[in-house]
């Protein structure tokens, strides 16, 4: 059964009469055209589909679109801000933490969640942290190297 559910996209209000069964990933894609946020595995496990809901990182092929009525979603085209990007988007550009770029979106989304949560995290908690994220392309390291900068920026009174 269609129904009209009402949820903040990017900082805006939003509203779709879509049936509750589709997954969030394909209400982004299909319907809003955010096709940013990427359909990879499908089963929730590399994280190319990240994206935040209420702040939090979750795998958008495995939510509900019956799950974010009233939340806050926010993808990677919502990130940057004026035109701008974001600064944890700076990092993966300052450090080249991208190849193809096909995960690089659930990459910075779970970055953010993380830094979110634990602005100033070691070495080690990023690794953890960064850990369901897969990359084919081997840019790992580079991750780290672009979440330890946008980390120091967040000392320097930066804001996420």
């Amino acid at each position: 059964m269609d129904t009209i559910l009402q949820f903040e996209l990017n900082g805006k209000p939003a509203e779709f009469s879509l049936d509750r069964e589709y997954t969030l990933l394909w209400v982004l894609r299909s319907h809003f055209g955010l096709t940013g946020t990427k359909y990879g595995c499908g089963i929730g496990y590399c994280g190319s589909c990240t994206v935040l809901i209420d702040k939090v990182p979750v795998r958008s092929c495995m939510v509900p679109v019956s799950d974010i009525e009233g939340k806050q979603v926010l993808t990677i085209e919502g990130l940057a801000a004026n035109g701008k990007p974001h600064l944890i988007q700076e990092a993966f550009i300052k450090h080249d933490a991208l190849q193809c770029g096909y995960c690089t979106p659930g990459m910075i989304l779970t970055a953010y969640g993380l830094l979110d949560k634990n602005p100033e995290p070691s070495y080690d908690e990023i690794i953890e942290g960064m850990e369901d994220n897969l990359c084919r392309c081997g840019s790992h390291l580079r991750v780290v190297m672009a979440i330890q900068t946008a980390a120091e920026e967040l000392k320097g009174g930066k804001k996420l």
